[in-house]
């Protein structure tokens, strides 16, 4: 995300639109991301929850006082940094409410690109705002906490839990939620049938790749799951069922902590991007990490867009590699180290 949205957050305090929060004052911050700068007399205590690792650690590392979930209540306002996903937003703002002290004020805002005035519609359907500013290429908008909660029940109901394929639960948010994602599902069908030992899925989302595993090689002993994505991390504790060996679940930022176990097979979707741009860059530092995490002959399976120019990076940290696979958009890379 830009740091343009977390400005407009703050935008509507230095203009003196809303009131500054005193000292002794809780201010829950949901999505909140590094790179935010309070505005001079901001002196309320923050409680920051962000589940996304790499943020998370950038948060905690600058000082803040930050959980992966919502943990309290009762708190004096609320402030939610607004994404791409409606539903995540959505879900967002009825966390706020339901954890913002009666008559608290709520404060909200996101890019234009990512549909923050449509949200702000919305959520005006359900509560009386109080006012609404523009600035840097976003919206921000705000509100009290109505007396009740009914604004947040009618948000869940919007927003429920997903059952995919009558299987997996998963949540608005999450990469793919609503569906099995077609490159992992091409990973799954072409992996060997062979598969046994230590075996780990980087990148394993809500669980599919894991679960399939599990589900088609008898013969692992282990099976560790790594994510970056707290909330996917234990919809996938929920989704991987019962297996031959007991499953592990990491919440890890890959490209920057280290792996401690060694690894007879690595499967792995991993992404390409973190805003609208393709970062081949984090496939490749996935590739890295997976050399260094597989035993010497271990086997790496992956899946990645067509046009992604993984396989100079496969050749130099494994000693072959070969695809396996393809479909109109995707292709399955194997490699040895």
């Amino acid at each position: 995300m830009s740091a343009e949205p977390l400005k407009t957050l703050f935008h509507p305090f230095e203009a003196e639109a809303v009131a500054m929060p005193r000292k002794g004052e809780r201010v829950l911050f949901l999505g909140a991301e590094p790179g935010f700068r309070l505005p001079e007399g901001f002196d309320a205590t923050l409680h920051l929850v962000q589940g996304f690792r790499p943020h998370f650690r950038a948060l905690q590392g600058a000082g803040f006082t930050v959980t992966p979930h919502l943990e309290g209540e009762g708190f004096d306002a609320a402030l939610v940094l607004a994404g791409r996903h409606r539903g995540q937003n959505e879900l967002r703002i009825a966390e706020a409410i339901e954890r913002v002290r009666p008559g608290g004020l709520i404060a909200v805002a996101g890019g234009k690109d990512d549909g923050i005035a449509s949200l702000r519609k919305r959520i005006g359907e359900l509560v009386t705002l109080d006012g609404h500013m523009p600035k840097h290429h976003g919206i921000a908008f705000w509100f009290h906490r109505p007396a009740d909660a009914a604004a947040a029940a009618a948000l869940r109901v919007a927003n429920p839990t997903l059952l995919v394929e009558s299987r997996f639960r998963t949540a608005p948010g999450m990469f793919s939620f609503d569906k099995i994602d077609a490159g992992s599902r091409l990973l799954v069908d072409n992996l060997p049938g062979d598969l046994r030992g230590n075996i780990a899925d980087f990148c394993a989302g809500w669980g599919y790749v894991a679960a399939e595993v599990a589900a088609r090689s008898p013969g692992i002993s282990a099976l560790d799951l790594y994510e970056a994505e707290f909330e996917a991390l234990e919809a996938a504790k929920r989704n991987i069922g019962t297996t031959a060996a007991e499953p592990n679940f990491f919440w890890i930022d890959l490209l920057s902590e280290p792996i401690e176990r060694r690894y007879d097979a690595i499967v792995m979707n991993p992404p390409f991007h973190r805003s609208r741009a393709t970062e081949p860059e984090i496939g490749a530092g996935m590739i890295r990490a997976a050399a260094k995490a597989l035993k010497p002959g271990g086997r790496l399976f992956m899946v990645a867009n067509r046009q992604l120019p993984y396989e100079p990076v496969l050749a130099a940290a494994f000693s072959s590699h070969a695809e396996i696979a393809r479909d109109g958009m995707f292709k399955v890379l194997a490699a040895r180290r």
